[in-house]
């Protein structure tokens, strides 16, 4: 079984079978969220892929704020839905209230929630927005994207398939290779490896993407020490 939507349907494949073999991809920590026991030994049926996503949090906001100085007032966006939306929030928080900033949160866990909150957005008018990792959020990269656009929002993510869309800035690990792992996982789970002896795969590398063209479209200088850090800056 493939559990490929983060904690809650791992947490759902987990409750529904402790005999058929499950390998999960998740952004946030498997052992607090109480999936397994270890990194290095799962126990159980279950095991699978890491990537770099809620410990991230902190560093995207300080990413938005090299980008803009001078924004006094930030945005984050979250998926109440998501039980990792309390941690992303509380980070966020400690991180803009350390940087004397100021962090508004907004929440949305379906499709028109997600436009209501950009329209709230165009009321509040944040220097920048922090759009928090999350499987419902990753299918809708396009659609965030948009909004982004349309509203003239600077925004962050976490994956790249957000900047290829028209979005501003990414930080985070590589939706790709997090699935080619797993398909690894499923490979070896089907040759009669257990998980319980397979430790979970944890992504090592963070990568920055900037889309130059939309920095331009809303006026925005990028600083060159922040594209000279930069893994891809797309134009």
């Amino acid at each position: 079984m493939i559990a490929t939507s983060g904690n809650a349907s791992t947490l759902a494949a987990k409750a529904a079978t402790a005999t058929i073999p499950i390998v999960f991809n998740t952004g946030a920590d498997p052992v607090q969220a109480g999936l397994i026991a270890s990194l290095s030994r799962p126990g159980g049926n279950i095991t699978g892929v890491t990537s770099l996503g809620v410990e991230l949090g902190p560093k995207r906001l300080d990413l938005i704020q090299e980008l803009l100085p001078a924004a006094a007032g930030l945005a984050l966006l979250v998926n109440p839905a998501n039980r990792t939306s309390e941690i992303h929030v509380t980070d966020a928080r400690a991180a803009a209230a350390a940087r004397g900033r100021e962090l508004q949160v907004l929440q949305a866990s379906t499709e028109r929630e997600i436009d209501v909150a950009f329209a709230t957005l165009a009321q509040l008018r944040p220097g920048g927005l922090v759009i928090a990792p999350e499987s419902f959020f990753n299918s809708r990269s396009e659609q965030l994207a948009t909004l982004t656009v349309r509203h003239a929002m600077p925004a962050i993510y976490s994956y790249r398939e957000f900047v290829a869309a028209g979005g501003l800035m990414s930080y985070g690990g590589s939706i790709t290779e997090s699935y080619r792992q797993v398909g690894v996982f499923v490979g070896r789970v089907l040759k009669g490896e257990k998980p319980a002896n397979l430790p979970v795969q944890q992504s090592a590398k963070a990568k920055l993407f900037i889309n130059l063209k939309t920095a331009k479209a809303f006026g925005i200088t990028v600083p060159l020490a922040l594209l000279s850090r930069a893994d891809e800056v797309i134009e």
